[in-house]
């Protein structure tokens, strides 16, 4: 649903819903407008509101703004402007969206016919304000925004999260692997791999029960996720297993810091509802510049094959792929070993 019938509908009550500053946190507004003068009159009123807002004055420089890291989510756009005008930076903004990220437009303009407004909106405008700017219609029409965004990237969390841990889940953790694995390819820079599995879980869930197991997953999530760098990254692999990516970090590094990690997670029991369990995991480590074949799918094979090694010399372990575990018949090793965990 497009913001303009949102708006509309929810006019009266947006304008004055919106009573403290807070309510614009996390949305950064990027105003575009070349008039001097009606950019410091928005503006004023963005300020007073409590409003983080960049502003420009031409397409040219809005489209530059908004290809860099760390955009601005919602675009006040004046239609006639220098360079690109408001319909053309409208599209780029919509090409720019292909990558999963929304950014939110309203039109701001003296146009004031019908087929106009029709433009705007098949260029991927998603409101429209009239000129001169009434200070009530453009808080609400913000206001509409910041609801859709809020939204927006909820349904994106969902989409690309676990949603038991609140870790990554499985599909968007291979794909950050499969980044990190082309950034070591461009740039000569190693990443750890680590593969993590919790030990016997099978015992937890038959002692406590599947909630109290689902208690212990939770657990381990936060604790793997409480002593990484803020670039480091942990996803929910599957089942009881966790897939961490440690960018940077040559093998030593990262066995360290597995280890590190290994010992947080173990170190203290876990209190749920229906009982406290103690919770270990076993890791197996490796890095992207290991992988002779060049792919992600060997470098999960090598994190895998470490892994096993742990499991069965003793688990609440760290082992490192060598080409001695390379040796190993796998398929043999793994249905013998890990069918316990």
């Amino acid at each position: 649903m497009h913001g303009l019938s949102f708006a509309a509908r929810d006019l009266a009550k947006a304008a004055t819903d919106w009573e403290h500053p807070s309510g614009g946190e996390g949305m950064k507004i990027l105003l575009v407008e070349d008039s001097v003068i009606e950019r410091h009159e928005v503006g004023r009123h963005l300020t007073e509101w409590g409003l983080d807002y960049v502003a420009l004055g031409s397409g040219t420089e809005a489209v530059k703004l908004l290809e860099a890291p760390d955009p601005p989510n919602l675009v006040l756009l004046d239609w006639l402007l220098p360079g690109l005008d408001g319909i053309d930076v409208c599209r780029q903004i919509r090409k720019l969206g292909k990558n999963g990220t929304y950014t939110y437009t309203v039109m701001l303009t003296a146009k004031n016919r019908k087929q106009d407004l029709l433009t705007a909106m098949e260029a991927g405008a998603d409101d429209y304000l009239a000129k001169p700017v009434d200070p009530s219609e453009l808080r609400a029409r913000i206001l509409a925004g910041k609801r859709i965004l809020e939204l927006q990237q909820r349904l994106q969390f969902a989409a690309t999260h676990d949603f038991l841990t609140n870790l990554l889940n499985r599909s968007e953790i291979l794909s950050v692997l499969q980044r990190e694995f082309s950034r070591s390819e461009r740039e000569g820079k190693s990443a750890t791999v680590i593969l993590a599995d919790i030990d016997h879980f099978k015992r937890i869930n038959d002692s406590l029960g599947h909630a109290a197991g689902d208690e212990v997953l939770k657990e381990v999530g936060v604790r793997l996720r409480s002593d990484l760098r803020p670039y480091d990254v942990v996803g929910r692999y599957g089942g009881e297993e966790f897939l961490l990516i440690l960018p940077g970090c040559d093998l030593a590094t990262g066995r360290r810091r597995a280890d590190e990690i290994r010992d947080l997670v173990g170190k203290d029991p876990i209190s749920t509802p229906l009982g406290t369990a103690s919770a270990t995991i076993s890791m197996g480590v490796t890095v992207t510049s290991f992988s002779p074949e060049r792919s992600v799918t060997e470098i999960l094979h090598q994190a895998d094959t470490a892994l096993y090694e742990a499991k069965k010399n003793g688990r609440n372990r760290v082992e490192v792929f060598s080409a001695a575990t390379q040796a190993l018949d796998q398929p043999n090793a793994k249905s013998a070993g890990k069918g316990n965990a």
